[in-house]
């Protein structure tokens, strides 16, 4: 009897070491392609988002031509084209207080053999919200005769700002086959606030790497750019500049020379603003044909506090696992930054350095993010341990976005003039779409089970929601995150942001009770996500509208 035992015991060993380990993060390859290059995404409803590509060969059709619009649908997984009568190549664009995604300048040429294109350099792109899930009815509007920029803005940067507004920044007129050599010094506002842009002496200094400024609206009303390797905190209101510290290390990290910036999760009852820029190059602004597409990008992050004693501290700087050039940083909404897309050498653009790969002026795709946590110990907030291999370099004109179901919506990539195929082209246009699925997506989750359409600022709100058995005990870390997801474009999300809310969970574990932001300035008004997170695990998120829903400018 005792053998028998041991021998069952022997044989019943495997499958106790068999037992299934926790979920990972996981890459996941749609059957569908984008059909455009995605290089430009917003997520316009719960279940779209909105892909912008150049007036270009795409393979998706629309009116007898190839179209550079496109709504994704989050639910099916496929691609409906949208039509555009200005060529986006190169734009920016943000949503603002009533709902509606406004797409900012773009590229002034068109494409021999597509005829349907008007220039887009002082494009507005209207998309109003649509209420339809699938995208069915849902249309671009465009005047471009009456309804323009003020002046030309190629490769622009735009965020939405205290009023509900956008703030539109920088670009140059005309084409810029590297540096910024036409360039637009100026600001300007959507609605039109003036009857001409405001002139930008920031702009000016950062000359010429400064095309795509990282800006970030701060929760007092003024704004934080960062270009080339220069920062300021520009007052809106009163039209005046406040110069802050260089990048260190002569590391710059806008356009031709991208890195990439965020800003850090804002947290009450001070929501002390932080911005977090990582990768670039520390390269001199020196003709491009002396530069290289092997140059090692840099593995610096740089962090400042934006308060008085974090100005005279400066820049914080620790480094990632790896260089990169055009990395990509995205809110979690428990709080982590994604780390995401780019490469190890080289710089943006195409075609422009001594040793291109094919058209690309970068190399050696960085296949592997890394997760970087803000309160962690200075040296040990990055790490990719359990990060998957995406098996597809996102280069030169790639996207992605933290969608309302959690995860992150990856596609494009086209370092080439067009739809550059064939033998030997190490980076063709990249038509595959992927979602990179956190842990959370693979266990029973928490739910929000209704919210109301608006939420009030500075307001208490009781909303239901129901917790799975492992997630409903007393003493669980519980997060409300208040998001904007931002737009996608070479390498930065403008006006992506992250408000945690004073939050609790009631006795019964049945209502989440949470306390919205002051007012507009600590989140401007307009549409929002709410996630709930509770010990890691997030659950989808509730589509709001922040504020009175009002059309801007609109103080709140």
């Amino acid at each position: 009897m005792k053998a028998t035992m041991t021998s069952l015991l022997l044989a019943l060993a495997p499958l106790v070491s068999a037992a299934p380990s926790a979920p990972g993060w996981r890459f996941d390859l749609k059957a569908q392609s984008s059909g455009i290059v995605a290089l430009e995404a917003i997520v316009v409803s719960p279940t779209l988002v909105l892909f912008f590509d150049r007036a270009s060969d795409d393979p998706l059709q629309i009116n007898n031509h190839s179209a550079w619009g496109a709504l994704w649908n989050l639910e099916t997984s496929t691609v409906r084209p949208l039509d555009v009568l200005t060529n986006s190549f190169c734009a920016s664009g943000a949503l603002i207080s009533n709902g509606s995604m406004i797409s900012v300048g773009g590229d002034p040429r068109g494409f021999v053999g597509n005829p349907a294109i008007n220039p887009g350099s002082t494009g507005l792109r209207i998309f109003e919200p649509c209420a339809s899930p699938t995208g069915e009815g849902c249309t671009l509007f465009e005047d471009p005769a009456n309804i323009h920029l003020l002046e030309k803005r190629w490769y622009p940067s735009s965020i939405r700002i205290f009023d509900g507004s956008l703030m539109i920044i920088g670009g140059t007129h005309e084409n810029a086959h590297f540096y910024n050599v036409d360039p637009a010094l100026s600001f300007e506002f959507f609605p039109r606030k003036e009857d001409t842009p405001r002139p930008s002496e920031f702009l000016n200094r950062s000359l010429p790497a400064n095309l795509f400024p990282r800006a970030f609206a701060l929760p007092d009303g003024k704004v934080f750019m960062v270009a080339n390797n220069q920062s300021i905190i520009y007052d809106i209101e009163a039209n005046t500049e406040r110069i802050l510290p260089d990048v260190p290390n002569n590391v710059r990290v806008t356009n031709p020379i991208d890195g990439s910036a965020i800003l850090l999760p804002l947290s009450p009852p001070d929501y002390i603003p932080e911005v977090l820029v990582c990768g670039g190059s520390q390269t001199d602004t020196i003709d491009p044909t002396l530069l290289s597409s092997q140059t090692p990008a840099t593995s610096q992050c740089s962090r400042i506090r934006l308060d008085e004693e974090g100005i005279a501290k400066g820049w914080e700087v620790e480094h990632m696992l790896e260089g990169r050039i055009m990395p990509e940083l995205l809110h979690l909404p428990n709080g982590q930054v994604l780390i995401a897309n780019g490469g190890r050498t080289g710089f943006a653009a195409t075609n422009a350095v001594q040793d291109p790969i094919g058209n690309s002026d970068a190399d050696n795709a960085v296949l592997v993010p890394s997760l970087y946590t803000p309160d962690a110990p200075l040296g040990r907030r990055i790490s990719n341990a359990g990060m998957p291999s995406s098996g597809i370099a996102r280069m030169y004109h790639s996207s992605i976005n933290l969608t309302p179901q959690g995860n992150f919506l990856i596609a494009g990539s086209n370092p080439n003039g067009n739809s550059t195929v064939g033998l030997g082209v190490k980076f063709p246009p990249e038509l595959r779409v992927q979602t990179l699925d956190p842990p959370f997506m693979f266990v029973e989750r928490p739910k929000i089970l209704n919210t109301p359409e608006k939420l009030g600022f500075g307001k208490r709100f009781t909303v239901p929601i129901s917790l799975p058995v492992g997630l409903s005990r007393p003493g669980s870390k519980v997060q409300v995150s208040l998001m904007d997801f931002g737009f996608s474009t070479h390498a930065f999300h403008s006006s992506a942001r992250l408000v945690f809310m004073d939050a609790r969970i009631s006795a019964d574990r049945r209502s989440l009770i949470f306390t919205t932001p002051p007012n507009g300035r600590v989140f401007p008004p307009g549409p929002a996500t709410v996630f709930l997170t509770i010990d890691d695990v997030t659950s989808e998120g509730a589509w709001v509208m922040m504020g009175s829903g009002r059309s801007p400018p609109t103080l709140e």
